[in-house]
């Protein structure tokens, strides 16, 4: 196994759910424990975007696990010659024989305190991918699917029973708060989330960051835990290589090495 796959998977694992039991009117799928002592995976393309390399990870990961069985993965839904959706996981859990329709999600948002309501803060960094937007997407249109005529006829054509399945979301999230902000209250979301904080070039450019070291990850690398093993930059090439970004309308996310033991995570906003 690559070691970058590796941490992919870890990564994956140590992110925590950004709730627990049912917010929202999403039930929060409880992730079983995953013994990797003799867990081999197989190569994921790295071509693909990160959702869909979670997607396989997450596949792979519950199929090592036997709590469940997955009957369905990454499932079209058709009517005629046109795409409806897709069903991300099919389950069965083992003890029970209960059917779960899983759908997965893993996301990195930035927390706006300065939005009154907490399930509008959440949003992407690049403020596009509204964590809303996507909680009533997976309500009204993913779970939903399944009960529409192409759903049902396409559970059929598997064979599986159309009654009494669990709709589940299995929704991971790390959070960035502003930085230097006063602790946030995030409630009813989970506050384990918080992995790191965001900021603007005016702050990276700042006495503050003078003297630590960067890296800028790659998109397949955001998942991961920082590790020292990287090419570190000086604040000056750093800023450089960030201005052309932000130029560009994309935030980019840092490592800060502040020392010899402390890495932090952060997003540097262009808006």
């Amino acid at each position: 196994m690559s070691s970058h796959l590796n941490r992919q998977i870890a990564g994956f694992l140590q992110t925590p759910s950004l709730w627990t039991k049912t917010q929202f009117g999403i039930r929060q799928f409880e992730f079983p424990q995953i013994d990797l002592t003799h867990f081999t995976p197989t190569p994921i393309p790295q071509k693909i975007r990160l959702g869909h390399q979670m997607e396989h990870v997450c596949k792979q990961l519950l199929e090592a696990s036997p709590a469940y069985e997955v009957l369905l993965y990454n499932e079209p839904v058709r009517q005629g010659k046109q795409t409806l959706g897709e069903i991300d996981y099919i389950l069965r859990e083992t003890a029970t024989g209960q059917i779960i329709h899983l759908e997965l999600t893993y996301k990195f948002y930035i927390i706006d305190p300065q939005i009154s309501e907490r399930i509008h803060q959440l949003m992407g960094p690049n403020r596009r991918d509204m964590f809303f937007t996507k909680m009533e997407k997976i309500k009204n249109e993913q779970f939903t699917l399944l009960h529409s005529p192409a759903g049902k006829k396409t559970l059929a054509e598997k064979g599986i029973p159309n009654e009494n399945i669990q709709h589940q979301a299995c929704y991971k999230a790390q959070l960035f708060e502003p930085c230097q902000s006063k602790a946030i209250n995030i409630r009813p979301l989970n506050p384990h989330c918080i992995v790191g904080y965001w900021l603007r070039l005016a702050d990276l450019q700042s006495e503050a960051f003078k003297n630590y070291q960067f890296y800028i990850p790659y998109k397949t690398e955001w998942v991961v835990a920082p590790s020292d093993g990287v090419a570190w930059m000086s604040q000056y090439e750093t800023l450089l290589e960030v201005n052309m970004r932000l130029l560009k309308q994309n935030a980019p996310m840092l490592w800060v090495k502040k020392g010899t033991d402390t890495i932090d995570k952060c997003f540097v906003a262009w808006w």
